[in-house]
């Protein structure tokens, strides 16, 4: 007999109410259950502290006695700190495909290519600023060697 922790729709048309029950693998979702563990009211808001009500003790029961909790239950049970939180099936899917990949890593290097540009420009500029106040006495030097030869010319 294999065994599941799941969960049992209760409540009216778009009111939802679920008890978390233990039942066999091959009862139907709704349909007989061997004992209740607790609810889950997904009407509150998320910070209720009545949203979701476990029976950890008996809930350690069922486990011990090799009852499976369905993905939503080993949520809550990881949660209250009973369990591990279960793995996606498949982190990958939600990643882009090989083209869209692509074009994301062309738009990073254009990016990181820009960055280094402004970083050299910005270095260029900081040398330039600087560079000015030493080459100072060199441009004034030129320049008296430039009205020089006028002065040679006219005398």
């Amino acid at each position: 007999m294999a065994l599941k922790i799941r969960l049992t729709r209760q409540g009216a048309k778009k009111r939802p109410f679920y008890r978390v029950v233990v039942a066999e693998a091959s009862s139907p979702r709704d349909g007989r259950y061997i004992e209740i563990l607790g609810t889950y009211n997904p009407m509150l808001p998320k910070e209720d502290g009545n949203r979701v009500n476990l029976n950890v003790e008996r809930i350690q029961h069922w486990v011990g006695h090799g009852a499976q909790p369905s993905d939503r239950v080993a949520g809550f049970m990881a949660a209250v700190g009973i369990g591990e939180k279960p793995v996606r099936n498949n982190p990958e899917k939600a990643k882009p495909k090989a083209k869209a990949q692509e074009r994301l890593r062309e738009l990073e290097e254009a990016k990181q290519a820009a960055a280094d540009a402004a970083a050299e420009a910005k270095a260029a500029e900081a040398e330039a600023k600087a560079a000015p106040a030493e080459e100072a006495p060199v441009e004034e030097a030129a320049a008296e060697e430039a009205a020089a030869p006028e002065e040679k010319a006219e005398a």
